[in-house]
């Protein structure tokens, strides 16, 4: 059986240690579209592209130091997993304190849940990152697994998160550049699916894809930017679903309502193909 899930479940945490540096945030914040939509040189962007006063979106969190990749969801005990079906389904962090532009720590992860969606398995991987003053963030990654459900777990909740119905009190357009893909990838994402045509041909589509996790920072950018003052510290958590593809040299629409103590309710979606979701089920809470 490709998922045993006691023995998936009860697999001990792995800890791995983290490093990054200033170089590997500018890197990011540039693949996630910073400096590409004012002037080079205007403040707002230079604290996202410029060491001096440099500020951390907190979704650079999902990269650092090898970010997700060293959490080994498919390397646990208890999973045999086709690559070829996998899906990343949603993605959540919280953030304990604002994270350094430089550091190093000990990133803890294990399998934290596993749903039976009976067509798929749904498997959340939580990860943990700490360095010597204290806890740094939570990462909760969920895997969709195409063709590995009908093991007899739990099915997990299918509750969506309804958009509000007025419009929203914020809303921006985003162009996307034709090669966001390929510079966002040299933060540690190198599957093919994002930069080989012939790649993304065998995977069933007619050109390479953005990475869900770099629309997930585009869009976190959009949200500091337009409805935080642009102080990417006010972020405490922002969690999403990952609903649709995304192709670079699209426009990204990001609408953000304000829900009060509930949070930003936000969503994303692709212009040019009337709207198709790329981001849905997305609260950003701040302080």
């Amino acid at each position: 059986m490709p998922i045993d899930p006691a023995t998936a479940l009860a697999a001990p945490p792995r800890s791995t240690e983290l490093a990054w540096d200033h170089k590997d945030v500018l890197l990011y914040h540039l693949g996630v579209g910073a400096g590409a939509h004012r002037p080079a040189t205007d403040p707002d962007e230079l604290r996202y592209t410029y060491e001096k006063d440099l500020q951390v979106l907190p979704s650079f969190v999902t990269v650092a130091g090898g970010g997700l990749a060293k959490a080994g969801a498919f390397n646990l005990p208890g999973l045999e997993i086709n690559l070829a079906q996998v899906l990343h389904g949603g993605q959540r962090i919280e953030l304990h304190r604002p994270v350094p532009a430089a550091g190093t720590g000990v990133l803890t992860s294990r399998l934290a849940a596993l749903y039976d969606k009976g067509k798929a398995a749904v498997l959340v991987m939580r990860s943990e990152a700490a360095d010597d003053a204290g806890p740094l963030w939570t990462c909760d990654t969920e895997i969709f697994v195409r063709g590995e459900g009908g093991f007899g777990g739990e099915r997990g909740s299918s509750e969506r998160l309804a958009v509000p119905e007025r419009t929203a009190e914020w809303e921006r357009e985003i162009p996307v550049r034709h090669d966001q893909a390929l510079l966002y990838r040299l933060s540690g994402d190198w599957n093919p699916l994002h930069a080989d045509p012939d790649f993304a041909k065998l995977a069933g589509f007619d050109r390479p894809i953005l990475h869900g996790l770099c629309s997930y920072g585009t869009t976190l950018k959009a949200v500091v930017d337009t409805a935080l003052g642009g102080d990417a510290n006010r972020v405490l958590s922002y969690s999403t679903r990952f609903a649709g593809v995304f192709f670079p040299g699209e426009t990204l629409r990001v609408r953000i309502w304000d829900e009060g103590t509930a949070g930003l309710v936000v969503t994303a979606t692709a212009v040019e193909r009337a709207d198709a979701p790329v981001l849905t089920d997305t609260v950003v809470t701040y302080h």
